[in-house]
């Protein structure tokens, strides 16, 4: 699997890493940051994009456009926007694609592949529905990180996995990050 982890500068950064820990080391990741999502990186967890190491890895920087994931011959099989600001969802939205989130977006939107948006903000203000139900009839899977009550979550890292958990479901990963409902 090619997938294709976008994570801009709504706070919540942290998750974005969290899920590129847990992904399986076979899935061919290519990752994206935005400027925001740097600075995020630094004030929310004192850390930096540097710091990634993984074998399975491959970063880019938000400004090469030319890279490989803005074309649709690469053949990326998912994308997820983990966090996803309102900036990012807004451009998403409308078409802008003046970056290489907002790029590989739209090629794979063009493509029909699998696309997972996971805003993080409360409460969404209208403008953000909108562009959600704008995109979720565009077969985009609008997934906030919302908590699961029944899995019996007990620390933020409980939580997290359940977040993590849910969104491999969507991307069909296997996983164990959670208590599944019996």
């Amino acid at each position: 699997m090619k997938l294709i982890v976008a994570i801009t500068g709504a706070s919540g950064v942290n998750l974005g890493l969290k899920f590129l820990e847990k992904l399986p080391h076979h899935i061919d990741t290519y990752v994206v940051f935005t400027k925001s999502a740097k600075l995020a990186l630094k004030l929310e967890n004192n850390t930096s994009v540097k710091e990634i190491k993984r074998d399975n890895i491959t970063i880019f920087k938000e400004s090469q456009i030319g890279a490989s994931i803005a074309s649709g011959s690469f053949g990326a099989d998912a994308m997820i926007i983990l966090p996803c600001s309102m900036n990012t969802l807004a451009k998403c939205a409308v078409g802008i694609a003046d970056n290489l989130i907002t790029r590989a977006f739209s090629v794979m939107l063009k493509e029909k592949r699998t696309v997972i948006l996971s805003p993080r903000e409360m409460p969404y203000s209208t403008i953000a529905l909108e562009n959600m139900h704008k995109l979720s009839t565009m077969n985009v899977t609008i997934a906030p990180p919302i908590l699961g009550y029944y899995s019996q979550q007990e620390s933020l890292k409980d939580m997290e996995k359940f977040i993590i958990g849910k969104l491999f479901d969507l991307l069909k990963i296997e996983n164990n990050l959670y208590k599944r409902w019996e």
